[in-house]
This record gives structure tokens, sequence and C-alpha cells, in this order.
């Protein structure tokens, strides 16, 4: 019976074997070639539709204008490459920087990355919504930090300007399927295709903070800016870095997610500058030596070293020696992940956080504060319009600038090349102590100050130098 069983199993298989061969050698001519192209056509309609869809709100950007930086601007002297495989000689003289963005208004706001069209005099943007007309447009803000901008088109209110819809990118699946459209080397409206390889990448040194998602779909230096859209035809993330050791696309890029893109939207349109989440601890990653000594089977989470004073977290409770295992009831993997989720979160925000102490879990309620505000604690902001960064009078800058611990103000750290502050005569180490005759004592007052600023407004800023106080009188760009 064994051997029956076994010669029909061979039967069978030898049948089948056939039947392969019999199908794989059948001539073209053979077969049913409109199904073929049905089923073709079936698979492909959805990225059809995306491509018919959403091409006409994304834009070709050329900003003009910008200063020599340490970060290039333009289409092949992109920031892609120095970051991740070095690239040509930087050109000297004024920069041109080429890239894309993608319409998310109908009165003609546009997302794109910061670095794009940072320090631009003059930006253009050329539709490709089939007039493939050009276009003026003005810089609205940006973030450094996440490298977000956002232009607004020079038209008149009410234009009815094709925009795509951002999605909920917290649904993204990896492996779901998207489409990436840009411009890559000047390319106009290039489409392209893949998966979302990975979601949560961090720790990859292109922005201060990093939530990135990961896809396969190509991407190539010109799609900075660019959507990355879902089968929905909603915009899941913006295209912002590639990894590469050529120049071109090797199967790894990296979009900001669209949740992200949605926050610092909203706060550059209503107030022209990003605030972020502040919670007050100092964190330290947990080895397997740490985790034997605090009685805890796990390197994740994120240990508490130190809680600062006067900060929501003091405020709540949390103590030297927590370990922070959840936020909101997702798993902290490491302290960078639960400083990126917290800075990402807007100052108000109400968060729970899960705590081990001492082997007993608990849950802490903390209502994050403004980072910025809190002079402990160091915060580097830019005003756009003036040309300027600065930071917290923290101890380090204290005794790095040889101040006294009774100053107030905020310390200069750094100047953009040819900027009116530059013009000025302003120099880092500065110590700036009001505008327009409003004291600033921390970067979130030096922010508000600056909040209603227009490009070719007087700015009026009362700054000590060494040891001789004076007024600046600067114009905004």
């Amino acid at each position: 019976m064994e051997e029956l069983h076994q010669g029909e199993s061979m039967h069978t298989a030898i049948t089948g074997i056939i039947l392969l061969i019999s199908l794989i050698s059948t001539p073209i001519y053979g077969r049913n070639p409109s199904r073929t192209q049905t089923d073709t056509k079936s698979f492909s309609q959805p990225f059809i539709d995306v491509a018919k869809n959403c091409t006409p709100a994304v834009v070709f950007i050329r900003a003009e204008g910008a200063p020599p930086r340490n970060d290039p601007n333009d289409m092949f002297n992109d920031e892609f490459f120095h970051r991740f495989f070095g690239g040509p000689p930087r050109r000297q003289g004024p920069q041109v920087s080429q890239g894309s963005g993608f319409i998310i208004s109908k009165d003609g706001y546009i997302m794109t990355n910061l670095h794009v069209v940072r320090g631009a005099k003059k930006i253009t943007v050329t539709l490709q919504d089939g007039t493939s007309r050009e276009v003026s447009a003005s810089y609205i803000g940006g973030d450094s930090h996440t490298d977000i901008a956002v232009i607004k088109i020079d038209e008149e209110q009410g234009s009815n300007f094709p925009f795509i819809e951002m999605s909920n990118s917290d649904d993204l699946e990896v492996g779901e399927w998207v489409v990436a459209i840009g411009n890559p080397f000047g390319l106009e409206a290039s489409v392209s295709a893949g998966i979302i390889s990975a979601k949560g990448r961090q720790g990859l040194q292109i922005t201060d903070y990093e939530d990135f998602i990961q896809t396969d779909a190509a991407i190539n230096p010109g799609n900075s800016g660019g959507p990355l859209i879902d089968l929905d035809k909603k915009v899941v993330g913006m295209n912002t870095a590639i990894v590469s050791q050529s120049g071109g696309y090797m199967g790894i890029g990296f979009a900001i997610p669209s949740n992200i893109l949605q926050n610092i939207k909203h706060q550059l349109v209503e107030n022209g500058v990003v605030t972020r989440g502040f919670l007050g601890v100092s964190l330290q990653p947990i080895d397997n030596d740490l985790a034997e000594a605090f009685g805890t089977k796990t390197t994740q989470g994120a240990l508490v070293v130190d809680v600062v004073e006067d900060s929501p977290a003091e405020k709540a409770g949390l103590q030297q020696g927590d370990i922070i295992t959840k936020l909101n009831g997702n798993t902290i993997k490491s302290p960078g992940q639960l400083r990126n989720d917290v800075v990402l979160l807007p100052p108000g925000t109400v968060v729970k956080l899960t705590v081990n102490r001492n082997g007993k879990m608990m849950t802490i309620p903390v209502t994050l504060g403004t980072y910025g505000a809190n002079t402990l604690v160091s915060s580097t902001t830019a005003s756009r319009h003036l040309g300027i960064s600065v930071d917290n009078l923290t101890n380090q800058n204290i005794q790095k600038y040889r101040l006294h611990q009774d100053d107030q103000g905020v310390i200069v750290v750094s100047i953009e090349p040819d900027s009116p502050a530059s013009r000025s005569g302003i120099q880092p180490g500065s110590l700036v102590m009001a505008v327009n005759h409003q004291k600033v004592t921390n970067v979130t007052e030096f922010n508000d100050a600056l909040q209603n600023v227009k490009s070719g407004q007087r700015i009026l800023l009362l700054i000590r130098q060494g040891q001789m106080m004076k007024f600046y009188s600067l114009r905004a760009e």
C-alpha cells in the first residue's frame, strides 16, 4: 500500500511538471492576450490614478540668491550628497537651489524641505497642472530642526490651485504601496513606486528630530520636498533624504511623516514660528549592567538621571532613577525616541508616562511645557528675518561666553552670512536683552517678540557686547 501511494505521488508530480513545461513553452500567440492585458491594467490602475490626480499638485521649485552656506542648495550640489556620500566642490557666490514641493491648499500654500528654500531672495514655482507656467512664491516660515518649510504662491486669494490632502501617517503599515512624485535631476513630474520599508527610523543624523518613514520608491537628488503618496491619493510623507554610495537611487530613501508635516505646517502658517513640547529630564540608555542593577529584564526604555528644576517633569513627580517605558501606551525603546516623541508634540499636551520605579509600574500624567521657556535647558532657535540664532543662558553658555549668573537675555550663537544681523556688526556671544522694547529672558520670549514681523519692517534690538550696551536697528528680510 505504501509503495502504491508513492507511485501515485510520483505520477502526480510528473504530470504537474509536464503541465508546467507545456504552459511555459506555449507561444505568446497561443495565450489569451486580452486577459493578460486586463490583469496588468487592473494592477496598474491605482498607480495610474495617483499619477493623474496628484501630479498637478506637485511643483518644481527654484530658489535664487541664497548666500554660500555650509550646506549646498543646488540640484547637483545637493545636501543629500554631502550628508551621505560627499559631492562636488561647492560653488562660490549666490546659490541656486532646485527641488520639489506640493500644494496643500487651493489658495497656494506649498510644503517643501527647508534646505531647498533656505536663505532664498527669490522663489519661483513651476506648476505642473498642464500649464507649465511659472509663478513667484513667498517664504512663509521654516523649521531647521525638522527641515520643513512652507511657501505660498504670490497670487490673489481665492485662486483654485490643485492640492493634495494629507493622511494619518500613524496608520501606515510596512509593506504598503506608496508613490513618490518629484523632479529628480530637474526631470519634472517624475513618478516612482515602491513600498514602505520601515517606520520610525531615528538616529540617522539627517535632522535634529527624526521619525522617518523608510521607502524603496526611487528617490534621487531633486526629489527633496516632494510628496510620498499612498494609493488613496493622500500624502503620507515628504521625501527628504537618500542613502547612496553613487549619488543615485540605491533603494533607501527617507520621508518625514505627514503627521509631523501637519503639526509644523499649522504652526508656521498660524504663528510663523514652531513651539515644541518640553518634559524636563536628562536621560541615558539602559545597558545590560544597568538593567541588572535596576532589576529589569529589558534594555528598552529611558533612564532618568536628572530632573530639571521647575519643569513639567518635576511638577508631575518624576524622580531620578525612574525608567520611562511607555508614552501614551507606546513602547519607548531609547532616550532618543522619547525625546523626539515629546518635542514633536505641542506645548500643553497631556501625556501619560508609564514608569518603572524600583520595580513597581506606575502611570504618571505630565502636562508638557514649552521648549525654550526654561532657561536651564539649551534650545537654539533661528530668526529667518534677521539671520541670527540664539540660545538660552544655560550654565554651559554662561561659562562659554563668560557671562554672569544674574545676566538676563538670550545669547547669540551664530550669524548668517550677508544677513541683516551680519551687516549690522552683531557678533556671536552678544546678549540680546530686548526686541522692540520688549524684554526677552528666554528663547520662547524671543520668538514671541518676532512672531508678527513682516519683511521690510524695522526691528530694534537692545544688545550687550562685552561691557557695551547698544541699540541696533535691523530691517527684516
